[in-house]
């Protein structure tokens, strides 16, 4: 160690005597007043206190945030997932955990990656809540131009982004929607793993799905090593899921670094889902062309059969044109009828019923859930015959077009028509009625569109509409995936147990391969049934135990 040089100041005292017996001032008085101030205003009493509650007075965070936003802090030392369930706020925990390191000084400068599609809602989340100064990513900037950038992972993956981004040193580093880093093999884990970040916050719902490879990869982003090696890792569980989803220690460890609150355990329980199930019945007309799709089809895989059977429950525009399209050998000599009899049919079922429910409901706002992008139009012209505002939000939209679309519906237009793409990345909790006009095979996906409105914010009770057609494959999906998973009530929190216990990776898969296997709806429906049966016995004998790490 180097010896300390002490110098003896000469002048100092002499200087001090002769300013005592003038009664001179040593400083400037207004500049020591403002000094204590400051130093008073940001003293930190109690180090387990959270300060930034004193400087947010726009939002009042429910309980289990502030516990999130601590436990963080106090346990995770600011490395953590935070993967609470759809809609309950993992922004707010994420800017209260921001925000409370900006005060401390701990925080000085933080890059978040989102999708595109979420840029918007983030940068008015932080600014407006939190009064945190985010910049949005522009075209020749430089990275180190402001303190406090966002940008869509896409964009800072890009080579010469990369670069420049793996060279600077961030405080700390937030990602949103981090399944997208699950696989270690992607251009996206590459980069986030090589940034240098002091904290980082790893946001997602889904921490773990089909693979215990994913988790491990995440908590390699966080604290490499934590979970030991890669090799060992793999060596110990892989093809064990179920025996690892149960295994105390591994539990422990991986609680060690993730923040996982579910809705039943919060406030938003308080907000009921009312789920109402809308039996319909084809005309005459409809039905004839639905029984000589069927027949027509026989003996053709039954997934191609099942998808134009789909499709017409749905709209006959979304039937039509696929058929349209079509290149299958067993099919196009009998294109021309049935594409006849399709564009002869009155207007869909669906879509009268859509008008009696609309107007039922006086004005109050309204999504439409539907899986095809011709029903969409369809309906969007439909509702304007009866002069009923509504605006369309589907994929492939940028950014700014997507908050545009969702400021209009806000503000002005009472029905959002969305396909698929409207079940993640945006806030709908203004409105609390869905109909689900076109069911989907995965339940999950059904629970992320509800996610857009059962979420925090969200002050009344919610409504779910599931239309479905009587004598369909609708039915099917209806009493068999729906009724018996109870998927409103108790499923969702125990199905991925269940089904690692199955060794299925997703009932969507596990559907298609029934219907690729089956020649009969009949016999696709003894399948389902007893698909079912056996996921509803082993959700009784689970319980209310949750399996998830």
């Amino acid at each position: 160690m180097n010896d300390i040089s002490i110098y003896y100041d000469n002048a100092f005292i002499p200087k001090l005597e002769n300013m005592m017996e003038h009664s001179q001032h040593h400083s400037n008085w207004d500049l020591f007043q403002l000094t204590y101030q400051y130093k008073h205003a940001t003293l930190v009493n109690h180090f387990d206190d959270l300060q930034v509650l004193q400087y947010l007075p726009e939002i009042k965070p429910l309980d289990y945030q502030l516990d999130a936003a601590k436990t963080v802090i106090q346990e995770m030392n600011g490395r953590a997932i935070l993967a609470d369930e759809v809609g309950l706020g993992k922004t707010i925990e994420a800017g209260l955990i921001l925000k409370e390191y900006m005060i401390r000084g701990l925080v000085k400068n933080a890059l978040i990656l989102v999708p595109a599609s979420l840029i918007n809602q983030w940068i008015k989340e932080l600014q407006e809540k939190f009064y945190i100064p985010l910049v949005n990513y522009r075209k020749n900037y430089s990275w180190d131009d402001y303190p406090f950038f966002i940008a869509s992972l896409d964009q800072a993956k890009r080579p010469n982004h990369r670069e420049e981004l793996t060279n600077l040193h961030f405080d700390m580093v937030i990602i949103d929607e981090a399944h997208r880093l699950k696989n270690s093999q992607t251009l996206n884990y590459d980069l986030v793993q090589s940034l240098q970040k002091k904290y980082c916050l790893l946001l997602t719902a889904t921490p773990i799905q089909n693979d215990l490879q994913e988790i491990f990869n995440l908590v390699s982003i966080l604290k490499p090593g934590y979970l030991g090696t890669e090799k060992s890792f793999t060596k110990k569980y892989n093809n064990k899921k179920h025996e690892a989803i149960n295994n105390t220690f591994l539990k422990k460890l991986i609680q060690k670094v993730m923040v996982r609150n579910r809705r039943k355990d919060t406030l938003l329980d308080d907000v009921k889902r009312h789920v109402h199930t809308v039996w319909l019945q084809f005309s005459e007309e409809e039905h004839e062309v639905y029984q000589n799709l069927e027949n027509t089809f026989h003996g053709i895989t039954s997934l191609s059969k099942v998808t134009y059977l789909k499709q017409l429950c749905s709209s006959r525009e979304a039937c039509y044109l696929s058929l349209e399209k079509t290149t299958n050998d067993d099919i196009i000599p009998q294109q021309p009828t049935l594409l006849d009899s399709i564009a002869s049919l009155p207007h869909h079922i669906k879509a009268k019923k859509l008008i009696d429910m609309i107007e039922q409901l006086k004005g109050e706002k309204v999504i439409v859930f539907t899986e095809y992008r011709a029903t969409q139009f369809y309906l969007q012209w439909y509702l304007a015959q009866y002069d009923i505002s509504s605006v369309a939000f589907k994929g492939g939209m940028n950014k700014g077009r997507k908050e545009w679309i969702t400021q209009l519906f806000k503000q002005d237009k009472q029905v959002l028509i969305a396909t698929e793409a409207g079940g993640e990345g945006i806030n709908l909790q203004f409105c609390h009625h869905i109909i689900n006009y076109d069911l989907p095979w995965n339940p999950m996906r059904l629970e992320q569109r509800i996610g857009r409105i059962h979420r925090y914010g969200q002050e009344n009770h919610i409504h779910i509409y599931n239309f479905a057609i009587e004598k369909t494959i609708e039915e099917h999906i209806v009493t068999l995936l729906y009724d018996k998973l109870a998927i409103f009530e108790n499923v969702i929190g125990k199905l991925d147990a269940i089904l690692a216990q199955l060794q299925i990776d997703s009932i969507e898969q596990e559907v298609k391969h029934m219907m690729e296997e089956t020649n009969s709806l009949g016999e696709l429906r003894i399948k389902l049934n007893n698909f079912t049966s056996v996921i509803d016995q082993m959700n009784q004998s689970i319980g209310d135990e949750h399996y998830d790490i």
